[in-house]
């Protein structure tokens, strides 16, 4: 993510829920069985093995809280992780980079990251997989899955709710190309959310 980017994801941390919860911006929008798989998606997120769990990229924690184990999450921006916080108590929680985790070698049993990944550009996203393998011997991402009317590789104009526009890096997956790409397997298959390991 480039600078303005960065500050974007900063500025949209307090409606950054109405995309999950399909309000606000997001209310208009005509997603078949999105509330019916975000709460599957939940569910797989529940059911990961616990563990030392490092969130990089946690946003502002919606799929966070249901992480199981010891959980440490990690945002760029110090507003996601401060929303993250109400959320999830009990996690420890951290203001840094993700392409440069500020973690010693093996720190946690798996690295999850949602909705970070597909917003990465080349060298970005391989540094983020040797920064994901070096803390943890396991990596699952979440992101966004191809579907009708998605370019595989776009740049979007978003727009928030006081007006301001901003021009935001996006890679859409299906459930296999993410894990080729990973080196691993996939996890979870869906019309909205796609999710691999590796």
């Amino acid at each position: 993510m480039n600078r303005e980017e960065r500050r974007y994801y900063d500025l949209r941390a307090a409606e950054y829920d109405d995309w999950y919860l399909g309000r606000g911006l997001y209310a208009d929008r005509v997603r078949p069985d999105w509330d019916a798989e975000t709460r599957r998606l939940e569910r797989f997120v529940a059911g990961l093995p616990p563990g030392r769990i490092l969130d990089a990229a946690c946003g502002t924690g919606f799929l966070t809280r249901h992480l199981p184990g010891d959980v440490t999450a990690l945002d760029q921006s110090a507003a996601m992780v401060e929303i993250a916080r109400g959320r999830r108590p009990d996690a420890a929680y951290a203001v840094g980079d993700a392409l440069a985790l500020p973690f010693p070698d093996r720190s946690f049993d798996l690295v999850f990251t949602a909705h970070f990944y597909g917003h990465l550009r080349e060298p970005d996203g391989a540094r983020f997989l040797a920064e994901a393998r070096r803390v943890a011997p396991r990596l699952v991402v979440v992101d966004t899955a191809l579907h009708e009317g998605a370019e595989p590789e776009e740049m979007q104009e978003r727009t928030l709710r006081d007006g301001s526009r901003h021009r935001v890096y996006k890679r859409y997956f299906t459930a296999d190309g993410l894990a080729e790409e990973l080196g691993g397997e996939p996890l979870f298959r869906g019309t909205w959310y796609v999710a691999a390991a590796a």
